[in-house]
């Protein structure tokens, strides 16, 4: 088992809407980062990309399960390109 600095909740947390990644302040200076993603697959350990230091997130898993949109939108897969029977003239 890991060695954790620091429990934090993620109510604690700075969301990141351009990287959909919450931050939260390292004492070496940056920011420990987890993703939404990793929230939603159960994860719960923030890193610092500078150090080696890791916290646990508090959450609760109900509040990072996908909204149907979203599982919606992992399901379809991309449509094929259309075949055209029309000749290009130059």
């Amino acid at each position: 088992m890991a060695a954790f600095y620091d429990e934090i909740e993620i109510e604690d947390f700075v969301f990141d809407e351009g990287k959909k990644a919450y931050t939260y302040p390292c004492p070496c200076g940056d920011k420990f980062v987890i993703s939404k993603e990793d929230l939603m697959n159960g994860e719960e350990v923030a890193r610092c990309p500078s150090c080696s230091l890791i916290i646990r997130v508090i959450y609760d898993p109900e509040d990072f399960q996908p909204t149907e949109e979203e599982a919606q939108e992992e399901t379809e897969a991309p449509k094929p390109l259309e075949a055209s029977n029309e000749i290009a003239v130059a």
